[in-house]
C-alpha cells in the first residue's frame, strides 16, 4: 500500500517538478559554493559577503534552467524574471542570515553553508512554483 502511494506521486507532475528542481539546484549551487570558495580562499573576501554574491550568480543560472527545463514557463522574461528576483532577493537574505548566525556560532563557513542552503531550499521550491513560474 505504501509502496502504491509512492508509485502513484512519483508519477505526478509535482514529484517531476521537484526532482528536476533539485537538480537545477544542484547546478546552481555548484555556482554559489565555487564564487563563496573562490572569493574567501583566493580574495580574502569576508565570508557572508563572499555568500551573498555566490547567491546571486546562482539565481541567474537557477532562473535560466528553472524556467526552461523545471517549469517550462511561456511567461515573457518581463513577467517572470522579476518575480524570480524578487523571491530570490528573500531567499539571499534568508541564506545570509542563517549563514551569519551559523557563522557566529563557531560553525565553518562551508558547513554554515550547506545548512543555509538546506534551508533556504524549501523556501525557493514554493517561491519558484507558485509564485515566479505560475
Amino acid at each position: 500500500m505504501a509502496l502504491d502511494l509512492v508509485r502513484r506521486f512519483a508519477a505526478t507532475d509535482l514529484a517531476r517538478q521537484i526532482v528536476r528542481f533539485v537538480a537545477v539546484g544542484a547546478v546552481a549551487t555548484v555556482v554559489h559554493y565555487s564564487i563563496l570558495i573562490a572569493l574567501v580562499e583566493l580574495a580574502g573576501v569576508a565570508p557572508v559577503v563572499s555568500t551573498t554574491v555566490g547567491y546571486a550568480g546562482g539565481t541567474v543560472v537557477s532562473y535560466i534552467l528553472n524556467r526552461r527545463y523545471t517549469f517550462k514557463s511561456n511567461a515573457s522574461h518581463l513577467a517572470s524574471f522579476p518575480k524570480f528576483v524578487a523571491l530570490n532577493v528573500v531567499g539571499m537574505l534568508l541564506n545570509s542570515a542563517i549563514f551569519a548566525a551559523l557563522m557566529g556560532l563557531g560553525i565553518w563557513y562551508l558547513l554554515a553553508q550547506m545548512i543555509a542552503t538546506g534551508l533556504v531550499l524549501i523556501w525557493n521550491f514554493l517561491g519558484a512554483r507558485f509564485f515566479a513560474f505560475r
